[in-house]
């Protein structure tokens, strides 16, 4: 046909043939041909296995079908130079605008943080096979709309990223988790950045032009210091998880007792250390921040022991007993002990119900409560129950043995409401 002086037509007859097998083989691989509006309209269960297609679909016709597509061609229009190249890119034009259309469809979509990783998955799928098209396709135009839709998905997942910040930011929930457990966004947030770190590379290069704004955060200058050596994705992350504690402060007033603020704040910190611990994270924010961060949760632990059991303590002292030990007030000590007494079962009964999950803080919690409260506990006793029990009714105030409450200690943290069964009277 060429040779008969009908090359137009002959390149007019393929081109339409084999982009219906190409439209053939996109339907089989699951890729329909959307709207923008349905796109944008569909439910994100629906969008997401659209996008799973998308992402095999475009590896597959680029690097399988096209490639094919390009030797059938280059074969039958062997000689025919030009006539070669109309024909190839008439042909593909078809199925890759297809792709093309759903891509940026995809990135000029309803942002929401769940899209975010199959946003990253398609970026990367687009970017790996355009040197491939590339090489194949010589239309301009084309590839430009390739590149174009490449721009488009980068920005859609940093808009998303900045959007996902924004959320955690203003997230103000003011309901109080029941025993000061791990808050839910504390959960959502460490399991959604440990996604993230897979995609650092990919990350780093769209966020390289974005600027650093300060940690808003006083206590957190230290990390500022870090910025300028880190990764943009790290940085990022950084000011995140400053947010993140923020939040977290904030919600830890929700209690009015100020102990259990700060056990909700040791549970949620250790949580967060945990995470990056375990995960690339720990490499990304580095053994400063860890080393600060596990600072911080004794930190609490030490105003934990002094909100809960310094006025309980404060019972065991000597002050206002009036006179040595062979003469002290009987009626002080009496007191001393009842208010000991109460101030230790309250406690016992409220803190049994506060959950601390982490099996070793818990144990690490309650050695600290038991060498704080044991020994005096013992040595108070040492020093006054002589004079008690050579009255009557001792047992009314000297209830229990340092073993008693030893016992009784190990209960606390279990998120449990039960009365403690180690909470009994000494001798029973």
């Amino acid at each position: 046909m060429i040779r008969s002086g009908y090359e137009k037509e002959c390149v007019q007859v393929y081109s339409t043939v084999r982009r219906d097998a190409l439209d053939e083989c996109l339907a089989i691989l699951g890729v329909e041909r959307l709207s923008i509006e349905e796109v944008q309209k569909s439910d994100w269960k629906f969008l997401d296995e659209k996008m799973k297609k998308w992402l095999q679909a475009v590896k597959i016709t680029v690097r399988v079908i096209l490639d094919g597509e390009r030797r059938l061609c280059d074969q039958i229009f062997n000689g025919a130079n030009e006539s070669k190249e109309i024909c190839f890119n008439e042909t593909a034009k078809g199925c890759v605008m297809q792709l093309l259309n759903f891509g940026e469809a995809v990135a000029i979509g309803k942002r929401s943080p769940e899209k975010l990783f199959r946003i990253l998955d398609m970026y990367d799928a687009l970017a790996s096979v355009l040197p491939d098209l590339e090489a194949m396709v010589s239309d301009e135009f084309l590839i430009s709309e390739a590149h174009g839709v490449l721009s488009g998905l980068g920005e859609a997942a940093t808009g998303t990223f900045s959007e996902f910040e924004n959320a955690i930011q203003s997230e103000n929930s003011k309901k109080a988790m029941q025993n000061a457990e791990i808050h839910p966004l504390i959960r959502y947030v460490m399991n959604y950045v440990r996604l993230l770190v897979d995609y650092s590379k990919t990350m780093n290069s769209l966020l390289e032009d974005e600027e650093v704004q300060d940690l808003q955060n006083d206590n957190d200058n230290e990390d500022n210091l870090q910025l300028e050596n880190t990764s943009p994705l790290a940085r990022r992350l950084l000011m995140l998880l400053s947010s993140l504690e923020s939040n977290l402060v904030d919600k830890s007033k929700l209690y009015e007792d100020v102990a259990m603020q700060f056990i909700f704040l040791m549970n949620n910190i250790l949580y967060i250390v945990k995470k990056v611990k375990d995960s690339e994270l720990a490499q990304l924010l580095g053994n400063n921040w860890l080393r600060r961060h596990s600072g911080q949760i004794r930190q609490y632990e030490t105003s934990y022991l002094r909100a809960s059991w310094s006025k309980v303590l404060s019972c065991l002292k000597d002050e206002g007993i009036g006179g040595s030990t062979s003469s002290a007030s009987k009626v002080a000590l009496k007191e001393k002990f009842k208010n000991f007494n109460a101030g230790f079962e309250e406690i016992c009964r409220v803190q049994t119900t506060w959950k601390v999950s982490d099996s070793q803080l818990r144990d690490e919690l309650i050695i600290s409560v038991s060498e704080k409260v044991i020994p005096a506990y013992r040595s108070f006793l040492g020093r006054f129950r002589n004079q008690l029990e050579s009255g009557r009714h001792s047992g009314k105030y000297i209830k229990y043995t340092p073993e008693d409450l030893e016992n009784s200690l190990s209960d606390l943290f279990e998120g449990s409401p039960a009365v403690s069964h180690h909470m009994r009277r000494k001798g029973t």
